[in-house]
């Protein structure tokens, strides 16, 4: 049994989807789950426009209301965001290069740098701190993040998101021995709601 999640760790959608994602997952232990990067924001140097900001901070009490997971608004006063998600997807990449496996304790580390512990993942010094916090060596992981290796293998799972038409976080496919692709969300949901999606994929 194969699931295909696309996500962005930087998404606060995805971060408040997790649990629901962990609680229908825990129903089978023994299915392989490809994490695929989606890519919200590409590179940039520029600070976070004010707007954006307010809209971004205002849509975690409104995740808050809606999910298991609370934010530390704190993020906002202690650090400059910036609109650029796609160096913690490549970590997450990278992540699972060095250490097969590791997508998913990686992007967990992330959601909590950035979300619980009001740290900027949109530069390197903390993904490098959070690689290591999941057992990968720093200069091996900062040198892989770096490599156009990672980047390529970036754009292939935007090439995927593209395929697979997706244009919002959080999306969970259900991938039959046919290799066709049923979502089974595309966007925000319960584990109750994915249970009963899958079953009527299965049953039918």
């Amino acid at each position: 049994m194969r699931f295909l999640y696309v996500m962005d760790p930087m998404c606060g959608w995805c971060f408040g989807f997790q649990p629901e994602l962990e609680e229908f997952l825990s129903h089978y232990p023994t299915a392989e789950i490809n994490w695929v990067m989606g890519g919200l924001a590409p590179d940039t140097d520029q600070p976070m426009p004010e707007e954006l900001k307010q809209t971004i901070s205002a849509y975690w009490y409104e995740i808050e209301k809606k999910s298991q997971v609370t934010f530390n608004h704190d993020y906002w006063q202690l650090n400059t965001p910036y609109r650029a998600t796609y160096l913690a997807c490549r970590a997450v990449i990278a992540a699972e290069r060095l250490l097969e496996n590791s997508a998913q304790n990686m992007v967990k580390a992330i959601q909590s740098a950035y979300y619980q512990q009001a740290k900027n993942p949109s530069l390197q010094e903390t993904l490098v701190d959070y690689a290591r916090s999941i057992e990968i060596n720093g200069d091996e992981f900062l040198q892989a993040l770096n490599a156009q290796e990672i980047e390529d293998l970036l754009q292939q799972h935007l090439g995927i998101t593209q395929q697979l038409r997706v244009s919002g976080f959080p999306a969970l496919f259900y991938i039959s021995e046919e290799n066709q692709a049923y979502p089974l969300t595309l966007g925000f949901c319960q584990a109750a709601q994915l249970a009963q999606r899958f079953n009527h994929i299965i049953e039918n």
